[in-house]
């Protein structure tokens, strides 16, 4: 079948989903879910197929492993989304104009979502459920590192749905390879959106190339601030779980900025990282107040090609500024707008990094590790938005709708 094939069936199936009541929505989650846990030991010979073909040095090699844990935070993710109102059908605006007419603006799918993503096998269980449940169709272009991973979980999707009596081109995946991605990227009339998971290179390809409208989920520079007014024991703890926690995701902290009054407290804080082989790269003064303190394999002096980069590794750089005003220019400067924090206790000084930083998450003593759909209370998330128009920051449920005007009268015309 070639891919124009695919992409029509998928929309054909797309027009099937305003059959499904939310209550077989969730029965459908619920059983993908289900079915997931009971296919874990496939899934994961299939991810490490994957994995045998990646070197474990490279920073997506993370991204790409499957654990029996990750495996059950999936399936939990799912039955999250499962529990969550329908975004569809909401009346986000009522009104009757001097002439009778009745106006509703309501929200509904898109339509067929593609989703470009490279070695992350979750994303095929997340993009799924929060389409489904928004009533979209969802096209998914993975990675040929994840290949074996992607097409084993998208068995499970479409037994499950052929099981619920659904048509299975509802969560359709391409096969690998450049044909199907420029397919994708020129499925004018077929699909309505794009949306692109993964580096800043497959990223600034599909902006490019696309000739259909893309919503980008942009590379992910986190600085966090440790402010001249900041608790040292927020911060050892908030730098710590922000660089260590989880490296290769888009939320990990990149560069740490500390204010010079607070030099002294930076071996307290950087201490920790020690413990994960984080290497540091430090402007002239962190290094000198972390010399004698870091071990010094794991510390080297900082160059400016140390800085505006997305690590993706046990690797963080720290600038030191005098002012509030040279933080915020060193963020303005570096940022890709995902996520940034400052660790404080001045409630002055927070307001005015809340009110300044122009990004999607901006956070005050707490770690950017919670840029994250779960972890929000979205129940999951298709992917991060770094852009303006249309949705900013985890793109979950209510992102996945549009909306239109429903107008309705009794024989009134326009004089």
């Amino acid at each position: 079948m070639n891919i124009q094939n695919f992409l029509t069936e998928a929309v054909q199936a797309s027009h099937t989903l305003y059959t499904l009541g939310d209550g077989q929505i969730a029965s459908i989650l619920e059983a993908t879910a289900r079915q997931l846990l009971a296919d874990g030991a496939a899934v994961l010979e299939a991810n490490g197929k994957d994995l045998a073909r990646m070197n474990p040095s490279d920073p997506k090699y993370d991204r790409l492993k499957l654990t029996e844990s990750r495996l059950h935070a999936m399936a939990e993710d799912m039955r999250n989304v499962a529990s969550l109102p329908a975004p569809t059908g909401r009346i986000l605006s009522e009104t009757t104009r001097p002439n009778g007419i009745r106006i509703k603006k309501i929200s509904v799918p898109f339509g067929v979502i593609g989703i470009i993503y490279e070695a992350r096998p979750n994303v095929t269980f997340d993009v799924f459920s929060l389409c489904l449940k928004s009533g979209n169709a969802c096209v998914l272009k993975g990675g040929s590192d994840a290949v074996c991973s992607n097409e084993v979980l998208a068995a499970i999707i479409h037994r499950v749905l052929e099981e619920q009596g659904v048509n299975p081109a509802v969560c359709t995946l391409l096969p690998a390879g450049r044909e199907a991605t420029v397919a994708l990227l020129n499925a004018t009339g077929l699909v309505d959106l794009i949306i692109p998971r993964g580096s800043s290179s497959l990223i600034n390809f599909v902006r490019e190339h696309a000739r259909i409208p893309v919503i980008e989920t942009g590379a992910g520079i986190c600085h966090t601030y440790f402010d001249k007014d900041g608790d040292k024991e927020k911060g050892r703890a908030i730098v710590n779980n922000a660089k260590t926690r989880r490296v290769s995701v888009c939320n990990a902290l990149d560069c740490l900025i500390v204010h010079r009054s607070r030099l002294a407290d930076l071996p307290f804080i950087c201490e920790k990282l020690a413990d994960s082989r984080v290497v540091i790269y430090a402007d002239t003064p962190a290094f000198r107040a972390l010399s004698g303190h870091y071990p010094p394999a794991l510390l080297l002096p900082a160059t400016e090609e140390s800085f505006g980069i997305e690590f993706l590794d046990y690797k963080m750089s720290i600038r030191t500024v005098s002012s509030f005003g040279e933080a915020m220019a060193h963020i303005s400067r570096h940022s890709s707008k995902h996520s940034e924090s400052i660790i404080s206790e001045s409630a002055e000084t927070i307001r005015l990094f809340q009110q300044i930083t122009d990004a999607a998450c901006v956070y005050a003593n707490v770690s950017t590790a919670f840029t994250d759909g779960a972890q929000l209370g979205m129940g999951a998330e298709i992917g991060i938005s770094t852009q303006k128009l249309h949705a900013r920051g985890p793109m979950a449920l209510p992102e996945l709708t549009t909306y239109k005007y429903i107008i309705e009268g009794n024989g009134q015309i326009r004089p």
